[in-house]
């Protein structure tokens, strides 16, 4: 059987999974677009700003369409938050005050995240005083709701700490409706802090958003998702007010809060990446979903598996030996529209414990949203990629892999 006619059995396959994505992309693009439009956007939000900016009015209507879209009642959208962890880092300390105790109820938390938690000397979390437990996952890979219960017994919380993507965990990612349940039961034992939830690379996956269904924080990068592959940096926190207002005092300063902050490039990539990310995520999803089903049927493990709707934009594939998955990390590079002619090496990437090799030929330098790969050099060699700005740029990459691991 030649390349050709494995992708198109496997996407023959997919017609079903692919339909309900394009549904969501329908559903995702007329709500933004509503937003945009009750927002009354105009071209003077697109303009540049110096200084302090005081009066930006393109900033502050650009935090009102990303708490319209997603249900919140605040959001701070900003480039001067770095990525996806700064952006984390910044809402947590914004939230916690020292002595505070955080549960996270989803398992061990992403590897860059846990030098912002549990770090020595460098001012994290433990540096303040601020404690931060963890419950693990039952075998399923699911919450452990009975554990949840005894830890929130035991101490008072004074937030709850949902990632949603699986990291690099072998877990798949969890639902909305899944995180509606855990910020259900937390409700019911009487927790009454903030819940807060690691949203990246799930943005525009379902029909909802974390904060529609009980969540108080969602925090994301906009290099990843939301941005739609045209946003050159930033991250957003969307949410209630009030911790939306504590977040502004640790992004800037306590005696000004979200009245300062500008931006001399313009925000017209801000708008137009928000506008495109419903659809580009459906392209990253539809991708995913065809690159995930042929590995399947050479044998290699996915997760989740392609008979499930994912519900982020990554996916992990287990393979056998270190060689298959640097082969499969080179073979996403080589098809990049930027840097395809380069060699990967694996290195000590700041943040992770081990060395780690990634694919990124990206227009936007780490962009995730963009066709990308990256996997520790450890036991269960397991790459992760995601993203894909068109589904053709997907099988383009597809092809590549399977020549390679044939």
């Amino acid at each position: 059987m030649t390349i050709e006619q494995r992708i198109s059995r496997a996407e023959e396959g997919l017609k079903e999974p692919f339909s309900r994505i394009d549904e969501i992309s329908f559903y995702n693009t007329e709500k933004v677009l509503s937003a945009f439009q009750e927002e009354m956007i105009a071209l003077r939000h697109f303009n540049p700003s110096t200084g302090y900016g005081y009066g930006d009015e393109g900033k502050e209507v650009l935090g009102r369409v990303y708490a319209r879209t997603f249900g919140a009642e605040r959001a701070i959208v900003s480039p001067a938050l770095l990525s996806g962890t700064h952006a984390l880092t910044v809402a947590l300390f914004g939230v916690l005050r020292p002595s505070d105790r955080v549960l996270c109820i989803t398992g061990m938390p992403y590897d860059t995240i846990r030098g912002v938690i549990w770090g020595e000397g460098n001012g994290s979390l433990k540096d303040f005083g601020i404690s931060f437990d963890v419950v693990p996952l039952n075998e399923a890979g699911k919450v452990d709701f009975s554990a949840v219960d005894f830890a929130l017994s035991q101490k008072r919380y004074r937030m709850v700490y949902i990632q949603r993507s699986r990291g690099y965990e072998l877990r798949d990612a969890f639902t909305v409706a899944e995180i509606g349940e855990m910020c259900r039961f937390v409700r019911e034992k009487q927790f009454d802090g903030c819940i807060y939830v690691d949203n990246c690379y799930g943005e525009f996956v379902e029909k909802e958003e974390p904060t529609q269904v009980g969540a108080d924080l969602i925090v994301g990068s906009l290099i990843k998702n939301p941005g739609g592959g045209i946003v050159p940096t930033g991250g957003y926190i969307a949410g209630k007010a009030e911790y939306i207002e504590q977040v502004e005092y640790r992004l800037t300063a306590p005696s000004v809060g979200g009245e300062v902050g500008s931006y001399a490039y313009g925000y017209q990539p801000f708008f137009q990446g928000f506008f495109l990310a419903p659809h580009v995520v459906g392209q990253a999803l539809k991708g995913g979903l065809l690159i995930g089903a042929c590995l399947e049927e050479l044998g290699y493990e996915n997760f989740p598996k392609t008979n499930v709707m994912p519900s982020d934009i990554t996916r992990a594939v287990r393979f056998d030996t270190e060689k298959q998955l640097t082969d499969f990390i080179q073979s996403v590079q080589d098809c990049s529209p930027v840097d395809s002619f380069v060699h990967l090496e694996a290195w000590d990437m700041p943040g992770y414990d081990c060395k780690v090799i990634m694919a990124a030929g990206c227009f936007v330098q780490g962009s995730s949203i963009e066709l990308s790969a990256d996997a520790p050099i450890r036991k269960p060699y397991t790459a992760y990629f995601q993203g894909g700005l068109t589904y053709e740029h997907c099988k383009i990459a597809l092809k590549e892999i399977l020549k390679k691991l044939l």
